[in-house]
């Protein structure tokens, strides 16, 4: 189907701002303009009693911050571990608290979201490294603020589910038994060498394009080889047999599309419970994106679905 007229008028305002493509910008210029965004948003009035709390813990003679939110309610509340988009880059825990919010509310969850180290000041693998940190410390602690120990999910947007899936995989080949559940939108989980199809029919005109996605990639990883490694690229995990179920959202309009997809198949190959959405006339960052997520009745739709989907686990 055509892409959605919201959709289309969400980017004609972005590119009425003048602003470069981020293949375009340094990584500051990208920060910076996601910032100037999310002081422009308006906040949602029917997340605004979710409770919030930040934190740092410390590992290995480092900091990582975290973002505890909570809608409150009686007994413990399953966990979501939240990891940011914006290509491993220019992501902030500001540019997804509306979401994290909202998931809080919607799914009855308690959100930690993982401020983690982002690149090019910290390449590959350091941001991964912290997302495995700060799960393992919630596994150890989700008791200390109203979750439950035993039910707690990794989950993130694009960038940040790729950090999810590999999250998923290094606590499973370490052993850590825990993870009830990965939430995946629309995510990175292959190289963008040799290019999907997606890649080449979603190239350009609907907000991520292939050189933006390159441009990420080659800002995240030190170099080239490090493609072929399963923790930036899972679909080239030798097996995803044992990962725990997910719920995985690809859209019609996004580079992404096909790798995502090819993930969701082998998890269910290999025995993973897995419930697989495909969004027609949607872009990249329609579910979680502060830009689009307010304003789209699919990305309600969508966490609706999300919050379905945890209930049902519980």
């Amino acid at each position: 189907m055509p892409l959605d007229a919201k959709v289309r008028a969400i980017l004609d305002a972005g590119k009425a701002l003048g602003r470069p493509p981020v293949e375009h910008q340094t990584p500051e210029e990208a920060r910076v303009e996601r910032a100037e965004m999310m002081a422009r948003f308006v906040p949602m009035p029917e997340y605004a009693d979710v409770l919030t709390a930040d934190g740092t813990i410390d590992v290995e003679a480092r900091k990582i911050g975290l973002r505890v939110y909570s809608a409150g309610g009686d007994g413990v509340a399953p966990v979501v571990v939240f990891f940011h988009g914006g290509g491993w880059v220019a992501g902030t825990l500001e540019t997804h608290d509306p979401y994290c919010r909202a998931l809080a509310k919607e799914a009855g969850v308690v959100v930690v979201a993982v401020d983690f180290r982002l690149a090019p000041e910290h390449k590959f693998p350091a941001g991964l490294e912290d997302c495995v940190a700060a799960t393992e410390w919630v596994l150890a602690h989700a008791g200390e603020f109203g979750g439950d120990a035993a039910r707690v999910m990794v989950g993130g947007d694009s960038a940040g589910a790729t950090l999810a899936t590999g999250v998923a995989l290094l606590l499973r080949d370490k052993g850590v038994d825990g993870l009830a559940g990965q939430i995946l939108l629309y995510p990175a989980t292959a190289y963008y060498d040799p290019p999907t199809a997606s890649y080449l029919e979603n190239a350009e005109g609907y907000g991520l394009t292939r050189l933006g996605m390159i441009w990420f990639w080659d800002h995240y990883l030190n170099e080239r080889s490090e493609g072929a490694d399963f923790r930036a690229a899972p679909l080239l995990a030798d097996s995803l047999a044992g990962m725990p179920r997910a719920f995985v959202v690809t859209a019609e309009y996004d580079v992404l599309r096909d790798e995502g997809q090819a993930y969701a198949k082998r998890l269910a190959e290999a025995g993973v419970e897995v419930t697989e959405v495909f969004v027609e006339g949607m872009n990249h960052g329609f579910a979680a994106s502060a830009n689009e997520f307010p304003f789209l009745p699919q990305a309600k739709e969508m966490l609706r679905r999300v919050a379905e989907w945890v209930k049902a686990g519980g």
